[in-house]
């Protein structure tokens, strides 16, 4: 017996734009989960629900009672299902490819998986009080979502073949480095938050147990890493002459370093208000984006065989 999953397959094929528009919907929601999930903690509305799943004990949505604060949580917890929406079509897309590419349908079904768990994650965070260690935990989840979304969106334009490298091993490891290094970043990033003064409720929420501002330091510290190794990258890439779109993915992430630098230098002097703090966060997933797609344009994987085309796309060519 087929699952809705297999004959939704039998009877469509997308186009390749509409594969990759489809992946691209996962990123795109990704993102947009990440900074409405700050706006949540930054408007103080992290306890606006009182508990999880419901609302209140009674009730599964926001009552008047609440306020803006239960408006904004509930909303973000609705927000879950867009992006539940745009996994779902993503892994709809992917499983309709043919031939069919098992690699990208296990990526796109992973998307699901860690939506599901940080929902949960995101539960506990509600019923600890807003723990700052299980907050840093549903963001770094977040972001490791955002991390398989950009893979699949990546993956969609590539073949299943065994990867070619695009660059010379040494380049290649600076990749990594700056990978690895940015990835620290984003964890220093919740220590700082962890441990500041936007606890995400309007009651006293504990704190991690050291000074924001020595955190802060090192959180720059590892910045100023990340930004070296960028630039070591572009020159790198220059003198080896690499793919023209490596080069621009390595100028891409200089010029969003360069914005999200700006943006952190000027929140720390300036009493981190809260509006710049939502543009750093929005900064930090399009930094990690441009990250990953530097890293991913060392290698190649060049189609094995041409791919079967849409079904819009044959009768198209008939006409």
């Amino acid at each position: 017996m087929l699952t809705p999953l297999a004959l939704i397959a039998r009877r469509w094929t997308p186009s390749p734009r509409t594969l990759r528009r489809a992946a691209l919907s996962a990123v795109v929601m990704s993102v947009l989960i990440i900074v409405t999930g700050g706006a949540v903690r930054l408007t103080g509305s992290g306890l606006g629900c009182d508990t999880w799943p419901k609302c209140t004990d009674d009730s599964l949505f926001a009552t008047p009672e609440q306020g803006l604060h239960g408006a904004i949580e509930f909303g973000n917890r609705m927000l879950t299902y867009v992006l539940s929406a745009a996994v779902g079509w993503a892994i709809i897309a992917v499983r309709s490819v043919k031939p069919r590419r098992r690699g990208l349908t296990r990526l796109a079904w992973a998307q699901f998986w860690i939506v599901m768990s940080n929902a949960v994650l995101g539960g506990i965070t509600v019923w600890m009080g807003l723990n700052p260690w299980t907050v840093a935990g549903h963001f770094l989840a977040a972001n490791a979502l955002l991390t398989v979304a950009v893979v699949t969106w990546h993956r969609t334009g590539e073949g299943d073949t065994a990867p070619r490298p695009r660059a010379p091993r040494p380049v290649r490891r600076l990749a990594w480095a700056i990978t690895i290094t940015s990835g620290l970043l984003i964890a220093l990033g919740t220590t700082v938050t962890g441990s500041g003064k936007h606890a995400g409720d309007s009651s006293d929420v504990p704190r991690m147990p050291w000074d924001w501002t020595n955190a802060a330091h090192l959180h720059a510290i590892a910045a100023w890493v990340v930004c070296a190794l960028a630039v070591a990258m572009w020159l790198v890439l220059r003198a080896v002459d690499a793919p023209d779109d490596t080069r621009a993915r390595a100028r891409d992430l200089l010029i969003v370093l360069l914005a999200q630098g700006g943006i952190g230098y000027v929140q720390y002097f300036t009493g981190v208000p809260e509006i710049l703090v939502a543009a750093h966060m929005l900064g930090s997933s399009l930094m990690w984006i441009a990250v990953l797609r530097l890293a991913l344009s060392m290698r190649e994987r060049p189609p094995s065989a041409p791919a079967i085309p849409a079904r819009a796309d044959q009768e198209l060519a008939k006409a």
